[in-house]
């Protein structure tokens, strides 16, 4: 977790950055400077899961009254210092870090490959040196914790940057945790769960600037710095090379340091005496190594940033513009207006230039007269042919524009260079973007009008802009009405086809074709998607878009992209997307808006071929649960949709996903709708919610029997029932073992259960 080498380079080379705090007297100082305020610590939860379960005997688990007791007693000693507690879980893995979570998943198989070894060698539990967290431990925290009354968010994103925005937007105390990725966001101070002493509030504080001030770098710097070390999202021997070339130029190199510990320090100055030297001029993919990695970089870094921060690394002047550095600024008259006007000299032609105070940057700034206005026009150079070039002012982004001269109106146009014929393109300013498009002229109206570049041509077409997606559309003219219609391009003949507007859906349709959205073909996997679908995004399930969910734009770099979902009703799916951030639901969320789920490791056996993994046992009733989420197909509206699963179970190399459908389920009076589940609360409902949860199970036939046991014993019932249905190798006494764990330790009080003395089954053959 966090950033590679950054933990044990922080206890072994900079442990001046770590100061034992107490939170009783932070509290205390936080209420003196924000009267009225409450002193709030947001809680990595899935970090501290470790330090809350206790028990010894961590093999069989179970142990839930004692769980619960420690976390009661983990609440109330902060709420008796007046700290409010607010916990997050993990609510979904990111695409940019699936490798990473492989690779964990992966890891953690050998542990628990190891961990069963033990048992089987030593007929004995392994120590705490090989601990494992038990199955489900982080679902049942979440429900713990809402039981005391705890505010408990599940992400919707990575976990540690939700909870190091919140820590920020809300003024946070701290964030406590135990992931070096708290040191390198810019947000509230960062805690450590591991060395939280819960009796005296005792725990120890890791300080960002002061590893700055150690490194020689910024705060700013550290995102970057991250990347080049390698994180969740960067894989570690991405830059193993360039760390290597960094450690041999480095000449402060410490001897009584460990090898990771003088990389981190050779990759931190060569960031603060090499890059920065060129922050804001070069890009940095011309000043690291980054090759076909580019964007993964930039998303790493941006990653990083927090609601309304920014990067300098990201930031960059405007090309093209002469400075003034190192060049003799001397003073002439300018014959129109007889005044004195500073000159500079050409560093190309060495002749002197006039040059007038840009109102944005306050430094000079060649000019030339134009003719028509008799008036100084700012200039450029043009990097291919070296001469000077006027420019306008660009009124959104401030920076100097190209611009040519129209001959039929005589004024200066704004222009761009085309990249293949390296000569200057009209543009116009797009309302939307606020950016310059190209432009051609209409033979017509005599009008410009904005154009993009046919990928196979690579030659100017001209564009207009759809009204619902705000982007531009190639179109042609239409020899009838002499006016532009928008095109497509046809995957066989590579050539656009005219398509006009469906007023139902908005969407383009072919003018020759009996279809209701025109198809293009992904070039990589020839598979045929709509229209302006991105091929990047679930190919095999069909998906609408959600208006409400956006993704956000990448620093600007990338076009903004739709988020697709599953299920197209917006209201249902808002109400799925509360209950998950309110932990209230599990994983349906993310079935419903990606239909992509994962499920981590569990103590499972992998040479034991007699019980089968929870993965395929509870299959089927995930299958019906996808059901009722998505719909099977039946009703012939619709393609039966298509869920990624992604469990963890012996045999899987988890190097794709397994590709789920629906179960249809067996329902008396059909499968009830999500509205009538959800948001219906007339008195017969909740019959219909037992009805579909039996259906789940495939337990409707057995309503009656079920009906006449006790409400908090239903549940377990259908579990029982459907285990023994489905895993023909348990016996009679593990159906005794689950029912007596269910009904004899109810009366039983916390200090009885922990004195219990679990049976060792492993200690005869």
């Amino acid at each position: 977790m966090g950033v590679r080498g950054l933990q044990g380079f922080v206890g072994s080379t900079c442990p001046h950055i770590c100061t034992v705090v107490n939170f009783k007297e932070l509290a205390e100082r936080h209420r003196n400077k924000h009267p009225g305020g409450t002193p709030t610590i947001v809680v990595d939860a899935m970090c501290c899961l470790r330090y809350w379960y206790t028990p010894e005997s961590w093999i069989c688990g179970g142990q839930w009254r004692e769980y619960f007791s420690a976390l009661r007693d983990f609440v109330k000693t902060f709420t008796a210092v007046g700290i409010k507690l607010v916990f997050f879980f993990d609510g979904m893995v990111e695409q940019a870090k699936r490798d990473e979570w492989v690779k964990r998943r992966l890891k953690n198989n050998r542990e628990i490959s190891r961990i069963f070894h033990y048992i089987k060698s030593h007929k004995e539990q392994p120590g705490r040196n090989m601990f494992f967290i038990p199955s489900g431990l982080a679902i049942f925290t979440r429900f713990a914790l809402k039981t005391l009354g705890q505010e408990t968010l599940c992400s919707l994103q990575e976990a540690d940057y939700e909870v190091a925005s919140y820590g920020l937007q809300n003024n946070c105390l701290g964030v406590l945790g135990e992931d070096t990725d708290y040191l390198i966001y810019d947000t509230c101070p960062y805690f450590s769960i591991g060395d939280l002493c819960l009796e005296s509030l005792n725990t120890v504080m890791l300080c960002r600037e002061k590893l700055c001030e150690s490194l020689g770098i910024s705060l700013a710097d550290l995102p970057l710095l991250a990347c080049l070390l390698g994180n969740d999202i960067i894989p570690e021997g991405m830059f193993e090379s360039f760390r290597y070339k960094c450690l041999s130029s480095y000449t402060s190199v410490k001897e009584n340091f460990d090898k990771k510990g003088n990389i981190i320090l050779a990759v931190a100055d060569h960031i603060s005496k090499v890059l920065r030297l060129h922050q804001g001029e070069k890009k940095l993919e011309e000043m690291l190594p980054l090759g076909p990695n580019k964007a993964l970089f930039y998303k790493g870094v941006a990653s990083y940033l927090l609601p309304g921060q920014i990067s300098p690394w990201f930031f960059q002047k405007p090309k093209g513009l002469i400075t003034l550095d190192k060049q003799v600024v001397s003073m002439n008259s300018d014959p129109e207006s007889e005044q004195e006007v500073p000159m500079c000299t050409d560093p190309e032609s060495k002749q002197g230039v006039p040059m007038c105070t840009d109102p944005e940057s306050k430094q000079g700034v060649p000019v030339c007269t134009d003719p028509e206005s008799k008036q100084g026009v700012l200039m450029c150079t043009d990097p291919e042919s070296k001469q000077g070039v006027p420019v306008c002012t660009d009124p959104e982004c401030k920076q100097g524009v190209l611009v040519c001269t129209d001959p039929e109106s005589k004024q200066g146009v704004p222009v761009c260079t085309d990249p293949e014929s390296k000569q200057g393109v009209p543009i116009c300013i797009d309302q939307e973007s606020k950016q310059g498009v190209p432009m051609c002229t209409d033979p017509e109206s005599k009008q410009g009008v904005p154009m993009c570049t046919d990928p196979e041509s690579k030659q100017g077409v001209p564009m207009c802009t759809d009204p619902e997606s705000k982007q531009g559309v190639p179109m042609c003219t239409d020899p009838e009405s002499k006016q532009g219609v928008p095109m497509c391009i046809d995957p066989e003949s590579k050539q656009g086809v005219p398509v006009c507007i469906d007023p139902e859906s908005k969407q383009g349709v072919h003018s020759k074709s009996k279809q209701e959205v025109p198809m293009c073909t992904h070039t990589e996997i020839k598979q045929k998607l709509p229209l302006g679908a991105d091929p990047e995004f679930e190919l095999e399930a069909p998906m609408c878009t959600d208006p409400a969910v956006k993704q956000q734009d990448l620093m600007n770099m990338e076009p903004e992209v739709k988020q697709v979902t599953m299920v197209s009703d917006p209201e249902i799916l808002k109400v799925a997307r509360a209950q998950h951030v309110q932990a209230e639901s599990y994983l349906v969320y993310n079935i419903m808006s990606s239909g992509e789920i994962e499920c981590s490791n569990t103590l499972e056996d992998a040479l034991d071929q007699a019980l089968p993994s929870q993965a395929f046992v509870y299959r089927p009733v995930r299958q019906r649960v996808y059901s009722l989420l998505l719909g099977d197909g039946r009703d012939g509206t619709s393609t039966c949709p298509t869920v990624k699963e992604w469990f963890v179970y012996s045999g899987n190399p988890l190097r794709h996903p397994d590709l789920v459908r629906p179960l249809q389920m067996n329902i008396p009076g059909g499968t009830p709708n999500l509205k009538l589940l959800w948001l219906n609360q007339e008195p017969g409902i909740q019959g219909r919610r037992l009805d579909a949860l039996l259906g789940c199970f495939d337990l409707s036939s057995s309503r009656e029997e079920l009906q006449a046991v006790e409400n908090p014993f239903k549940a377990l019932c259908c579990l029982l029932i459907y285990l023994f249905v489905q895993v023909d190798t348990l016996c009679l006494e593990d159906l005794h073992a689950f029912i007596a764990q269910a009904l004899c330790l109810q009366g039983k009080s916390t200090v009885q259960l922990a004195d219990l003395q679990c049976p060792a089954p492993y200690r005869h053959d």
